[in-house]
């Protein structure tokens, strides 16, 4: 029993030391605050965020805030309640969070905007996203590229989708992609027939499919009862997919009514495979993996007394100050590079497209 003993002495030695061990690694507890799961890629971007911060050593109190802004609010609050050490957010609304990060601020919380820009705020540090005016312009060139704009081809008919008003990106997105086709619709080789044109008119609130889908089939049944649409901006393969959905409703992917050009963003698997079976034409491929190491990189620069990596200081006005940013760069992809940019790189597993 003596022997016993001791072993459980040596246990209970060894208990206390792992335990030791294991709370010395922690750095402490960084917040993150994502819109919504009901998009695939604020999952992936949740799920890259915490894999990245938990191998700095960090805990992790990710929230999805189910694309509710007072349920955001609430969620950011109680993270500086609870003196998290950083805040990394992704805003449902940029516009709204002002009280809360002067809260945060107040108790030395720095706030990293995460691919969506908070804005009317002085407290906010760093930004982390894509080139998101890059986006657009990839977009647009998706859709020259099909039409043969380039080549003099034309006229065509195109309509114009916007992402959400209150997305600061969405702005972005929409004004890269009319720098490549506004001077086409200034030629007469591209055509918007409901004249909707500018993000006033042709914003989604909340990039909500639905949304989508109903305003296309109102232009469908407006403008283009005698006349086909040729091509059609999205800037989000959801509101693509419920594009598409409006044009099928009609009679489009037919032998007789081709589906037009259908631009789209996240790579997100519906629309890969609505790619891979000829119906959307691109999709903008945006690597959370790689958003994720910078933010965790911004996290931990400013934890250890480090500078952020930065490669823009100054794109990204926020209406108080201009927000010091690192830009990755957004990739194309089309039915032709898919499995090179998604099943190659890791991101996607070949299966999930059978």
């Amino acid at each position: 029993m003596k022997g016993f003993g001791s072993v459980l002495a040596v246990l209970a030695v060894g208990a206390v030391a792992f335990a030791t061990g294991a709370q010395a690694q922690s750095k402490g507890t960084v917040g993150v605050s994502m819109p919504t799961k009901s998009s695939a890629r604020w999952i992936a971007d949740g799920d890259n965020m915490v894999k990245v911060l938990k191998e700095k050593g960090y805990d992790v109190d990710l929230q999805y805030a189910d694309n509710d802004i007072p349920n955001q609010l609430a969620q950011i609050e109680n993270m500086i309640t609870k003196k998290e050490k950083v805040l990394v957010i992704a805003a449902i609304d940029g516009t709204t969070l002002s009280g809360a990060l002067q809260k945060a601020a107040d108790s030395g919380i720095k706030v990293i905007s995460y691919d969506r820009l908070i804005r009317g705020s002085a407290n906010v540090d760093y930004y982390a996203t894509f080139d998101n005016f890059q986006v657009g312009v990839l977009q647009a060139q998706s859709i020259e590229t099909a039409l043969g704009l380039k080549e003099g081809k034309g006229p065509f008919n195109i309509e114009l989708f916007g992402g959400s008003a209150d997305d600061n990106n969405a702005y972005f997105f929409y004004n890269g992609a009319m720098s490549v086709l506004q001077p086409y619709i200034d030629s007469g080789k591209l055509v918007v027939q409901s004249k909707q044109v500018g993000m006033d008119k042709v914003s989604t609130l909340r990039w909500e499919a639905s949304v989508a889908q109903a305003r296309m089939d109102n232009l469908l049944s407006a403008f283009y009862t005698q006349k086909k649409v040729n091509a059609i901006l999205s800037p989000y393969d959801g509101l693509s997919i419920g594009i598409i959905a409006s044009l099928k409703g009609v009679g489009y992917g037919s032998k007789d009514l081709p589906m037009p050009v259908i631009s789209g963003q996240d790579a997100e698997v519906p629309s890969v495979k609505s790619i891979i079976a000829g119906e959307q034409t691109s999709t903008i491929f945006k690597d959370t993996r790689d958003l994720a190491k910078v933010a965790a990189g911004m996290v931990d620069a400013v934890l250890t007394g480090g500078k952020p990596e930065i490669n823009d200081t100054k794109t990204y006005n926020n209406g108080v100050k201009v927000v010091p940013s690192y830009l990755l760069k957004p990739l194309l992809v089309d039915k032709s590079n898919w499995k090179q940019a998604l099943i190659d790189t890791g991101y996607y597993k070949a299966d999930q497209f059978k």
